[in-house]
């Protein structure tokens, strides 16, 4: 699949309103650096010199790796140092432009000006709201809470009032789930909620089945819990139900873990016939089902979840970190039972004392005000549209994704390493996530993990996506010319 098809760096090619197009070919070899810094360099001395004036539009990457016979990544880093310096600024839709020294130290002065620095894609939260009206429109709810700061500010009930238990059981229908409410816990964020749940069915020394690649927190738990985690294999949608049959007679597992819808890292969702073959497994052998559910509301038209198809033996997890913004630190919490809620609520009143009233009440209030919902819309289309643009950059053989995710999963190409890829991005001020952090149990698999919801734009998006296609169509032994 062609590289560089979508985004700026095809459109610079045009005169700007700001400044001509640039033409600039230094002369690196004078500098006797490497060569991503001896372009920051040329730039510096341009600019003092005169040759290149504020307001001069750059080449773009592509253009200037051709006529210096470099590597796209390099001119990217070279970019992004003369960045650091205040020397360029990037504009959407139009280009790369000479800045003016006099401001170089006030960033974004420029109409239109964006940053053009590192993009982290290794913090897996959803996209940002940034259109106006719905910015507005959740700051408005927020500012609306200080009336009633000083009961906020209180030590509250555990498990959330009758209204703020109303909004999340409104939440649940909107996944299909009906739960009598005394079988909700509203808890301070899906960890607490996970870790209250394994201690409460496994003892230290007991056994807990998991995906082999699976979220990281799990294994963080278990292992606090003194619990041993047992991996489960997997194909390209989660599970073997056979293989956790086999475990279940091999091992004995007290419950096992699932992050069954989006799966994070591999994006992987549970068809529902494999889903309810794990549910019959589970009852034959009496093994409790953990559905960590965090993707829940931005799949428009997921799959049946355990807590709907066998209520009887699943602990349910919805957190909304996820959906609604990565600070909110809130999860919904539904037990198999009203007598197991019991026992979990005291675990965690004991652990956590209660979930922020402040954060409760802003949850509450967008759901019954139909902020969240407008939240999850707006998340679920900019997600769509950050992952078209990784389909149109990324070759296609390399990664998994989701339409509706966003994250993606990238298996690396033959001859290149897991750490030397997560290197690479480093050196070209790229974050990823390798495997390592995924892995439950044998030899990790040559992957990475990016976070397309990171990066606060979709030219940041595409900036960051061009210069990893760029290393996936190449070799390890080109990439350690970048440098």
């Amino acid at each position: 699949m062609g590289v560089g098809r979508m985004g700026s760096t095809e459109r610079d090619e045009r005169p700007g309103p700001s400044g001509s197009t640039g033409h600039w070919t230094p002369d690196l070899k004078r500098w006797g650096k490497p060569h991503y810094l001896a372009i920051a360099e040329a730039l510096a001395e341009d600019i003092r010199t005169g040759r290149l004036t504020p307001g001069t539009r750059l080449p773009t990457q592509r253009a200037l790796a051709d006529a210096l016979d470099l590597n796209f990544t390099t001119v990217s880093r070279g970019y992004v140092e003369a960045h650091k310096r205040g020397l360029i600024e990037g504009r959407v839709g139009q280009g790369t432009f000479v800045v003016d020294p006099a401001r170089s130290g006030r960033p974004g002065a420029a109409a239109g000006a964006t940053r053009i620095g590192p993009v982290d894609f290794t913090m897996n939260l959803p996209p940002e709201p940034d259109t106006s009206a719905l910015q507005a429109r959740m700051q408005a709810s927020f500012a609306d809470l200080s009336s009633d700061l000083a009961n906020l500010l209180r030590y509250q009930g555990f498990g959330g009032s009758d209204a703020d238990k109303e909004a999340a059981l409104r939440w649940l229908r909107g996944r299909g789930i009906g739960t009598a409410r005394e079988r909700l816990l509203i808890c301070p964020g899906t960890h607490s909620a996970l870790f209250s749940v394994l201690g409460q069915v496994a003892r230290p020394g007991d056994t807990i089945c998991a995906e082999r690649i699976t979220y990281p927190g799990i294994r963080s738990l278990s292992a606090h819990l003194g619990l041993r985690l047992v991996d489960l294999p997997m194909d390209r949608y989660g599970v073997d139900p056979d293989a956790f049959a086999a475990a279940c007679t091999k091992v004995a597992p007290k419950a096992i873990y699932l992050n069954p819808l989006l799966q994070n890292p591999t994006t992987a969702t549970l068809p529902r016939s494999r889903r309810e073959a794990i549910i019959a497994v589970a009852r034959r052998y009496a093994v409790a089902i953990i559905e960590d559910d965090a993707y829940a509301r931005i799949c428009p038209a997921p799959p049946p979840s355990f807590a709907e198809l066998a209520p009887e033996i699943t602990y349910y997890v919805a957190g909304v970190a996820k959906c609604l913004g990565a600070g909110l630190r809130l999860a919904f919490l539904v037990t198999p039972s009203a007598r197991t809620t019991l026992p979990l609520a005291g675990a965690l009143r004991a652990a956590t004392v209660m979930a922020s009233p402040i954060a409760t009440a802003l949850t509450t209030r967008w759901i019954m005000d139909g902020t969240a919902e407008a939240i999850v819309q707006f998340v679920r289309e900019e997600s769509a549209a950050r992952q078209r643009i990784a389909a149109s950059l990324l070759p296609a053989s390399t990664y998994t994704a989701d339409p509706h995710g966003f994250h993606v999963w990238i298996t690396l190409p033959a001859g290149w390493t897991r750490s030397a890829f997560a290197s690479q991005g480093r050196s070209a001020a790229l974050g990823v996530v390798s495997s390592d952090a995924f892995c439950v149990a044998g030899t990790p698999p040559e992957a990475v993990r990016l976070c397309l919801g990171g990066p606060s734009t979709r030219q940041q998006i595409t900036r960051g996506l061009e210069m990893l296609a760029h290393a996936l169509e190449g070799s390890p032994a080109l990439a350690s010319n970048y440098i």
